[in-house]
């Protein structure tokens, strides 16, 4: 079967086998797939899990969109709850943190633009 450079699939079954504790992170879309001008994730972060750099900024834009759970984030100062169905927005250079307070593990798209470029670190601690 010839795969279809228009339709990304998500591996739930890679989800799936990943225990419930761990991390989870799929690219779905980025420069290794052909994208120039946007990098997007599929995360699941476990209970008492969040950013693995703290709190960081980044030079490009980043977008979450909350599919379950409720995850717990810090931009500019500020804490929120971000309960499924939110789209949360950290600018470019503005520091942010999320991390997972619930029972459940969260699950979310992570958007950035434009793309990361692959000779800076995509991340950079601040705390």
């Amino acid at each position: 079967m010839t795969e279809n450079p228009y339709l990304r699939r998500v591996d739930a079954d890679a989800l799936a086998a990943t225990g419930v504790g761990d991390r989870f992170s799929q690219n779905l879309i980025g420069r290794a797939t052909g994208a120039s001008t946007c990098h997007v994730d599929w995360i699941r972060t476990p209970q008492g899990g969040g950013s693995p750099a703290g709190l960081h900024v980044h030079e490009v834009d980043q977008v979450f969109w909350v599919l379950e759970g409720t995850m717990s984030i810090e931009v500019d100062g500020r804490e929120f709850d971000a309960p499924a169905g939110s789209l949360v927005v950290f600018p470019a250079g503005v520091p942010h943190r999320n991390w997972n307070a619930g029972e459940v593990p969260t699950v979310h798209l992570a958007v950035n633009t434009p793309a990361p470029d692959p000779a800076v670190p995509f991340a950079r601690s601040v705390g």
